[in-house]
């Protein structure tokens, strides 16, 4: 990947007038979570792991974002988002059935589990849950697309962004509290903010 804002840590601003202490608790949760699993069973987790991976392709030359443990806390501590689709059940009954699902739709079609598929096999039954093509009985009464529309892909990019490594990425100075940011409008930078390489 190449870097647009060279040189950027936003943990630079740990001590800045644009953390307050509610701030670096709330980062330091985050960076200290937890990596093994403690609402997915070890089948959930494996499959889990290997839809991240497709969803959202991390960099080679870091860390990466532990997406699933941030999808993990998420439903292990019941943080909900407030609403969700009349035909979608709750989100840790459609995590659960959802890649039970996947699994057996990998099984059906090439005699292993979604976790063990090569890249481009991951992506097409991916690509398959997208368009609503999938259609093994463990499914239920939960459509395959809107569980890919409204949870797969809402819980782990919210996931990647809730992570400084992302926010380096993306310039972003993290929390506004207690600084905030003045310079609202489009291509309008605060001098705190990160400068981007416009060579890139």
């Amino acid at each position: 990947m190449t870097d647009r804002y060279p040189g950027y840590d936003v943990m630079a601003k740990r001590w800045t007038p644009s953390w307050n202490e509610q701030t670096r608790r709330v980062v330091d949760q985050r960076l200290a979570v937890l990596r093994e699993p403690r609402f997915f069973s070890g089948a959930e987790w494996r499959t889990l792991n290997a839809v991240c991976a497709r969803i959202m392709p991390q960099p080679k030359d870091r860390p990466p974002v532990p997406l699933p443990a941030y999808v993990d806390e998420k439903l292990h501590m019941r943080r909900l988002d407030g609403y969700r689709y009349a035909q979608l059940p709750p989100q840790d009954v459609a995590w659960r059935r959802g890649l039970a699902a996947l699994d057996d739709e990998s099984r059906a079609v090439h005699g292993a589990a979604f976790h063990t598929l090569a890249s481009d096999q991951q992506d097409t039954l991916l690509g398959r849950m997208q368009r609503g093509e999938l259609t093994s009985v463990a499914w239920g009464d939960m459509p395959c697309q809107l569980f890919f529309e409204h949870r797969v892909i809402p819980d782990i990019t919210h996931a990647y962004y809730a992570h400084p490594l992302a926010w380096n990425e993306i310039g972003f100075g993290g929390p506004a509290s207690p600084r905030g940011y003045v310079r609202m409008g489009l291509d309008r930078r605060d001098p705190w903010e990160a400068a981007a390489d416009r060579g890139v």
